[in-house]
C-alpha cells in the first residue's frame, strides 16, 4: 500500500501518517520525490485498515500497490532514483563507466589499474577482496588486507570503491571500506544478506543471478528496501541459456523493462556477460544505446597474469576507448558521461 501525500505537504503532516502507520504495527518509507512525498506501507496488515490514512491532513490519496515489489516500483516513486555513491550519482541523466580488476592483488598491480581508470575518465572503481569462486581451489580474494588496498587507491585516485561482500561477516568488513557494497549474482536470493544490506547504509549493488527472472530480481531488492536502505542499483551481468559462444547471455532487454516498471538505476556487466574481451566493447555501447545508466568493465594491465577472469578483462588503453565510445552514445539519446571526481590537489 502507498499513500501519496500532497505536493505542498508540511513534514508534520508526513510524520503524523508515519507515526500512524507504525502504530498499525507497519513499517513505514517515506519516499520523497521532485514534486511530492510518497509513504510505501510494508507488512503484514492487522484490523486496522491503512485507508482511514485518507483523512489525515496533507494525504492526497491512498493506493493499493498490485506487485508484490512495492518499494522498487514506480507506482511508489515515478521519478527515477540517483544514488549517490562517494560522491558520484548514478543514475538520473548522466552515465558512469566502472572499471577495475575482477580480484585485487596487490598494491602495485591496482595502483597501474586505477590510474588507468582515472585518466580515461572512468568515476568509479571496482574490485573484488573477497571472491566467491565456482572452485574451492581458485584464488579467494585477500580478504581484508584487500579492502585495505582498495581505500588506499580510493585517497591516491579520487576514486570510489565498489567491491563485494559474499556473506554477512564479510558485510560487516566490506561497509566499513568500500563506497559500495556489491551482491554478487550467486547471492541475489541470500535473503539473510540482502536484510543486513539493507540495515547497512552503504548504496548497494545487486547484480541478477544467473537464472533469475526480473520480478525476482526487483523482489531481492526489495528486501534490502524493506529494511530502510533505499540505495539500490541494480545490475544485469549475463543469464545461462544453451549458447556457448559466449560465458553467459547478456540481456539487455531488461534494461528498458526495469526502467518502464522500475525507479531504481541500472548498470550491465558486458565482462561477465560475455566472458570475452573482443565483446566487451560492442556490448558496452549497445548497454548504453539500450538505456543503461552505466556499465561495470573489468581491466586489468597484465590480463595474462590475472588470477581471476582474464580472459574477459581489458587493458587500459582499451577501457579508455570505451569511456568515449559510451559517451558519444549517450549523447545521441540524449545524456551525457557523468563527471568524475575532481582530483585533490
Amino acid at each position: 500500500m502507498l499513500v501519496v501525500m500532497e505536493a505542498g505537504a508540511r513534514p508534520d503532516q508526513i510524520e503524523a501518517v508515519v507515526r500512524h502507520i507504525e502504530k498499525m504495527g507497519l513499517k513505514a518509507h517515506a519516499i520523497p520525490g521532485a514534486n511530492r512525498t510518497a509513504i510505501g506501507i510494508t507488512g503484514k496488515p492487522g484490523r486496522a485498515d491503512p485507508e482511514i490514512l485518507e483523512n489525515y491532513p496533507g494525504v492526497k490519496e491512498v493506493i493499493r500497490v498490485s506487485h508484490a515489489y512495492k518499494l522498487v516500483s514506480r507506482e511508489a516513486r515515478p521519478d527515477d532514483s540517483i544514488i549517490n555513491v562517494g560522491g558520484v550519482d548514478v543514475g538520473g541523466n548522466g552515465i558512469v563507466v566502472v572499471g577495475g580488476p575482477c580480484a585485487v592483488e596487490s598494491l602495485d598491480q591496482s595502483r597501474a589499474i586505477a590510474e588507468g581508470i582515472r585518466n580515461a575518465g572512468g568515476q568509479l572503481f571496482r574490485g573484488g577482496a573477497f571472491k566467491p569462486r565456482t572452485s574451492p581451489y581458485s584464488f579467494q580474494g585477500l580478504g581484508e588486507p584487500g579492502l585495505e588496498i582498495l581505500a588506499k587507491i580510493r585517497e591516491e585516485f579520487d576514486l570510489p570503491i565498489v567491491t563485494e561482500a559474499i556473506d554477512n561477516e564479510a558485510l560487516a568488513l566490506v561497509d566499513q571500506y568500500a563506497d559500495c557494497i556489491q551482491i554478487g549474482a550467486r547471492n541475489m536470493q541470500n535473503f539473510s544478506l540482502l536484510k543486513a544490506a539493507g540495515r547497512a547504509r552503504k548504496p548497494i549493488l545487486l547484480k541478477r543471478g544467473m537464472s533469475a527472472t526480473l520480478e525476482e530480481l526487483l523482489l531481492s531488492a526489495e528486501y534490502i528496501m524493506a529494511e530502510g536502505n533505499y540505495n539500490v542499483i541494480l545490475c544485469e551481468r549475463g543469464v545461462r541459456t544453451f549458447a556457448d559462444h559466449t560465458r553467459n547471455t547478456l540481456d539487455l532487454s531488461i534494461v528498458p523493462a526495469i526502467k518502464r516498471i522500475s525507479h531504481l538505476p541500472v548498470l550491465v556487466d558486458p565482462s561477465h556477460g560475455t566472458g570475452k574481451r573482443n565483446k566487451v566493447a560492442p556490448m558496452s555501447r549497445a548497454a548504453i544505446a539500450a538505456g543503461a545508466d552505466g556499465v561495470l568493465i573489468e581491466v586489468h594491465h597484465k590480463p595474462e597474469e590475472a588470477l581471476s577472469d582474464g580472459p574477459q578483462a581489458i587493458l587500459p588503453e582499451a577501457f579508455a576507448v570505451i569511456v568515449r565510445e559510451c559517451d558519444a552514445i549517450a549523447r545521441v539519446v540524449g545524456r551525457s558521461l557523468q563527471p568524475a571526481l575532481a582530483a585533490t590537489v
